[in-house]
């Protein structure tokens, strides 16, 4: 199970986008692609929130930063980091969060949590092969798993209950 986007309280934010970009730059050199500092500045942006970001949040930071933008420059951007495999999109919130683990081949789960919009990425095999399975009973042929699940995680669980 890999977890994404949660903040416990020993966090290192610094170091999590550190690790994030320098993943980036490999797997980028790796496999011959091209990491703008565009592109760079768009991944660490998705990153540096924990949360599911927007593109035209993104837009709006590399505005605010004087750097020259337009909507199709950032989505380019993002669907350059999903192809690489550097972020995930999140189709319900219409978002985008970075990948904890882009070496790895994903299953696509996500627990949204609709109070504070933290993500914990599950990446469970069982869940994935169960769903492949049933699909494949239908006669369907699966090409891509994203399963997004939203309800409240522990510490809003935590908070409503006391409020």
């Amino acid at each position: 199970m890999t977890k994404s986007h949660t903040l416990d309280a020993g966090h290192d934010h610094d170091s999590c986008i550190k690790s994030a970009l320098d993943r980036a730059e490999t797997i980028c050199s790796e496999q011959d692609l091209r990491f703008t500092a565009l592109r760079r500045r768009v991944l660490e942006l998705v990153w540096e929130e924990h949360k599911p970001v927007g593109a035209y949040d993104i837009l709006k930071r590399l505005r605010d930063e004087s750097l020259t933008a337009a909507p199709p420059t950032v989505y380019r951007a993002l669907e350059f980091l999903m192809d690489a495999g550097l972020v995930h999109r999140l189709d319900s919130l219409n978002a985008f969060v970075g990948c904890p683990d882009p070496r790895s081949d994903h299953c696509g789960q996500f627990l949204i949590c609709n109070e504070c919009r933290a993500v914990v990425e599950l990446d469970d095999a069982e869940i994935a092969d169960m769903l492949e399975a049933k699909a494949e009973e239908m006669g369907f042929s699966v090409n891509r798993q994203m399963l997004e699940i939203q309800g409240l995680c522990e510490s809003c669980r935590i908070r409503c209950r006391v409020a």
